[in-house]
């Protein structure tokens, strides 16, 4: 047998830098497991790409130049006949005729890799809707005509996004809710606790589907009745910290020098019980994606017209022969998904104290 050390194909063992924080040694640990770590780094490439959707897919050209003039239809929208058409009306830069005009010599448009928005439909499409991929849609068009990949970049989006902003509304009230029982107990810590019993009992979808009949779907809508009951499970696990942390030596001194409670938890306690709320960032950002695809499917989710990955796969279901429109969706969900798994337990292993380096 070889005399060497087996390194392990997915984490480094190597000690961190004498002398440094905590909460380097922690990010040193994250970044020794490379599939945390790249997993990291491609959802940033795949969030910063669809924050910057209407750069990638859009059905305007980013910049134009038509007899001598500069246009921008990314920021203004300009009549028809700014283009040499008869209406009035928007241009649709996807016209036969409107492109035969900007090739013109010394006229010029300068598209997006995937000429498609959210809302563009393909008139000119060659072949019935749903269209499978070709060369003018890479991953075909969806039952209304619309490109499949702008579908899904723009879906990506706003299901990320919605998850980024339900994961920090759970987190506030979690957090909160958390560190007043378990700093208080007692009496504070009872009623909270019943309170949650009898919260947590209530029907969650059937309030879904009550809401969604008498108001317009709407995703602030959503994003509240979902805040109202995602905050359950986190406070659980600050509550225990806080029980745990406000045991210790330092917050009795810090009550025997008459420091208030409020600063007590916000400046000792609350850093000393994050571990959990960091920890479970990732796994939180997952579920809260899968409830809204959820919703989608079942029709409760984002209004009607709003890019969803929920909605594709109600498409897929209804249309069996377009296998690329279920294929490509679960495809993204899986990869997002996958990608959020990973960095949770990476995270989860640079946190564990266990594991800390000696």
């Amino acid at each position: 047998m070889s005399g060497r050390t087996p390194v392990s194909n997915l984490t480094e063992r190597l000690p961190a830098p004498a002398g440094a924080s905590p909460s380097r040694r922690a990010w040193l640990r994250f970044r020794r497991n490379r599939l945390g770590y790249a997993s990291l780094l491609v959802f940033g490439l795949l969030l910063v790409l669809s924050l910057l959707a209407e750069l990638v897919s859009n059905d305007r050209p980013l910049l134009l130049v038509y007899q001598g003039q500069v246009y921008v239809p990314l920021l203004h929208d300009y009549p028809e006949t700014t283009f040499g058409g008869d209406f009035a009306t928007p241009t649709d830069y996807l016209d036969p005729f409107i492109q035969q005009r900007l090739s013109e010599p010394g006229n010029w448009a300068l598209f997006a890799p995937n000429p498609y928005g959210a809302k563009t439909l393909n008139y000119f499409a060659a072949q019935p809707n749903p269209a499978p991929p070709s060369r003018a849609n890479w991953l075909g068009t969806d039952d209304r005509g619309r490109d499949l990949l702008a579908q899904l970049i723009y879906g990506f989006r706003v299901s990320v996004l919605f998850a980024l902003a339900l994961t920090v509304t759970g987190v506030l009230l979690g957090v909160v809710t958390g560190a007043v029982q378990g700093f208080f107990g007692g009496k504070t810590d009872l009623v909270f606790q019943r309170f949650i019993e009898v919260w947590g009992a209530m029907p969650e979808l059937y309030l879904l589907i009550i809401f969604s009949a008498v108001f317009a779907p709407s995703i602030a809508l959503l994003l509240v009745l979902l805040s109202l009951f995602g905050w359950m499970g986190l406070s659980d696990y600050v509550r225990a910290e806080f029980l745990r942390n406000r045991q210790l030596d330092y917050v009795r001194a810090a009550k025997a020098l008459g420091v208030s409670d409020w600063k007590i938890i916000v400046r000792h306690v609350l850093p000393n019980s994050l571990t959990p709320v960091v920890t479970f960032l990732p796994f939180r950002m997952s579920g809260a994606i899968l409830a809204l695809t959820s919703l989608d499917f079942l029709g409760l989710g984002v209004p009607p017209g709003t890019p969803s990955l929920g909605e594709l796969l109600s498409q897929g279901k209804n249309n069996i022969d377009a296998w690329w429109i279920s294929l490509s969706t679960f495809a993204v969900l899986v990869l997002t998904l996958l990608l959020l798994t990973l960095m949770g337990d990476a995270l989860r292993d640079a946190l564990d104290p266990r594991k800390a380096d000696q």
